[in-house]
C-alpha cells in the first residue's frame, strides 16, 4: 500500500490507537484513502535502516522468580520461509522497557486455544497475569530462548504494515441513502470457483439472485464498503428496522477467490490521476461520479462477512484471527505461518519513520499479502486513530521469536 510517512514517536499503551498523537481531519481522510488506493508494493522491501546495536543493561529478576538462563541455548532452525538463530536477550532492543503486563491480555487469549509448544506454560501465564513487569520479564528470560528471525540468505530486515477495524454507520434495511450491501456468503457458495467478480456481483442477475436475502446491512458509500473489504472486518453502528441503534461486528467469512488489485494503481495506469493521494482521488471522484463503479470494478476481489455480537468484553478486543482467538490492539500481528508458527510470542522492533516500536506481540493472524520471513501486519485496533496509523504504516522491521528452552522451535517436543 502507499502510505504517508509522518514521524510520530509513540509510547507504550494498552490500545494501539491510544499510542498515536491526534492528527487533523485532512490527514485522517488521506490515511483512509491510502487503504484503498495502495498498491501491492507493501510486499516489497524498502531501504534498510541502521540498527541500534548498543548493549541493553542486564536485568535483575525479582525475588522468588527464577533467574534468566545465563547462556544462549539451542541451535539454528530452518523453517520453510525463514531461519531462526538463537541470540542473547541483550540482543533485543528495548526489551527492558516494554510494559509486558499490557501484552499479557494477548497471551491469555493465546491460552484460550494454545498450540502444543505453549500449552504447558498457560498455568504459569495465568498466574503471572497479576505479577509485576519485572517478574514477568524474569520468568520469560528463564523459560524462553529468543531467536532472530531472518531470511534464508541471512537478511534480517523486513517490512511492517498495519490493519484495523473500520467503524461505519449502517442500516439493517436499504433506503434513506443506505444502498451499498454487505453480504453473507451466497447461497450455493463453493460450487463455483472462482465466484463472480465484483463487477458481476453488482450487475449480473444470476449473481444477484444468489445473493437475494443475504445482505447483513447496508452502507451509504461504496468506497467505505471497499475499505471494509480490504480490512476484512469492521464495527457497525447499525440502525435496526425499529430505529434502535446498536453495535455489531462484521467479520471475514470468505472471498470470491479473485485476486486483490489496487484501484489507485488502476487510476495511475489509466492516466486519470497524477498521484494516488486523497486530494487527487477525491477530486477525480467529484469530477467523474459516473466512473466511480468503473474504478471500484478494477478490483475484482469481493469479501463476504458474518455478523457477530459486539458487547461486553467482546468490544474490548478485535476480531478473531487465524489462530481462532480475538486480536489485541497493539499486541497482535499477522505473519506468514511458514516463517513463524501461530501463537508464538515475538519481539518486534521498528525504528519509524511513522512509529517507533519496541514491544512483545503475538503471531495470531495471517493475510494474503503477508508473505516472507520478516513480515508482519500490526493490528492497531479500531476507529479513527487506529485507521490513521494503519493507513500510513509501511516501514523497516526486525523480529525475534521466543520459544520454550526445552523444546525444538516449531514443535511441541
Amino acid at each position: 500500500m502507499v502510505h504517508q510517512t509522518i514521524a510520530i514517536k509513540t509510547t507504550n499503551a494498552s490500545s494501539a490507537s491510544s499510542k498515536i498523537s491526534p492528527m487533523n481531519l485532512n490527514l485522517l481522510r488521506l490515511a483512509s484513502m491510502a487503504l484503498i488506493v495502495g498498491t501491492l508494493a507493501a510486499c516489497s522491501t524498502r531501504p534498510v535502516a541502521t540498527v541500534d546495536s548498543s548493549p541493553i543493561p542486564e536485568l535483575r529478576p525479582a525475588p522468588g522468580i527464577p533467574a534468566a538462563a545465563p547462556t544462549v541455548t539451542g541451535a539454528p532452525v530452518a523453517f520453510p520461509k525463514s531461519r531462526w538463530l538463537p541470540v542473547a536477550w541483550s540482543d533485543l532492543p528495548g526489551f527492558e522497557s516494554d510494559a509486558l503486563h499490557e501484552a499479557w491480555n494477548a497471551w491469555l487469549k493465546n491460552c484460550e486455544r494454545p498450540t502444543p509448544a505453549f500449552a504447558g506454560l498457560c498455568s504459569e501465564v495465568r498466574r503471572l497475569s497479576i505479577a509485576t513487569g519485572e517478574e514477568q520479564r524474569a520468568w520469560m528470560q528463564a523459560k524462553f530462548q529468543p531467536y532472530r528471525v531472518e531470511a534464508g540468505d541471512g537478511n534480517a530486515d523486513g517490512l511492517l504494515t498495519a490493519y484495523y477495524e473500520p467503524q461505519l454507520d449502517a442500516a439493517r434495511l436499504p433506503g434513506n441513502g443506505y444502498n451499498v450491501p454487505l453480504y453473507r456468503l451466497p447461497a450455493g457458495f463453493g460450487a463455483r470457483k472462482p465466484w463472480y467478480t465484483r463487477q458481476q456481483i453488482d450487475t449480473l442477475p444470476e449473481a444477484q439472485a444468489a445473493l437475494a436475502g443475504r445482505a447483513i446491512a447496508w452502507l451509504r458509500d461504496p468506497v467505505d464498503a471497499l475499505i471494509l473489504h480490504i480490512q476484512g472486518s469492521g464495527r457497525l453502528r447499525l440502525t435496526e428496522a425499529n430505529g434502535q441503534v446498536r453495535q455489531v461486528r462484521v467479520a471475514f467469512a470468505g472471498t470470491n477467490d479473485h485476486p486483490y488489485k489496487s484501484v489507485g494503481r488502476w487510476l495511475l495506469d489509466q492516466g486519470l490521476v497524477r498521484d494516488a493521494t486523497w486530494p487527487g482521488i477525491s477530486a477525480w471522484i467529484a469530477a467523474n461520479p459516473g466512473r466511480v463503479n468503473e474504478m471500484l470494478w478494477s478490483n475484482p476481489r469481493y469479501v463476504f462477512f458474518r455478523e457477530e455480537p459486539l458487547e461486553g468484553l467482546d468490544a474490548e478486543f478485535g476480531p478473531r484471527g487465524a489462530l481462532g482467538v480475538p486480536l489485541t490492539p497493539g499486541r497482535s500481528i499477522a505473519v506468514d505461518r511458514q516463517s513463524i508458527p501461530y501463537g508464538t510470542p515475538v519481539w518486534m522492533w521498528t525504528p519509524g519513520p511513522t512509529v517507533a516500536l519496541n514491544r512483545m506481540v503475538f503471531a495470531q493472524d495471517t493475510g494474503s499479502a503477508i508473505l516472507g520471513a520478516v513480515r508482519a501486519d500490526y493490528f492497531t485496533g479500531w476507529g479513527a486513530e487506529a485507521g490513521e496509523i494503519a493507513g500510513r504504516l509501511k516501514q523497516n522491521l526486525r523480529l525475534w521469536a521466543f520459544w520454550p528452552r526445552h523444546l525444538t522451535p516449531g514443535t511441541g517436543r
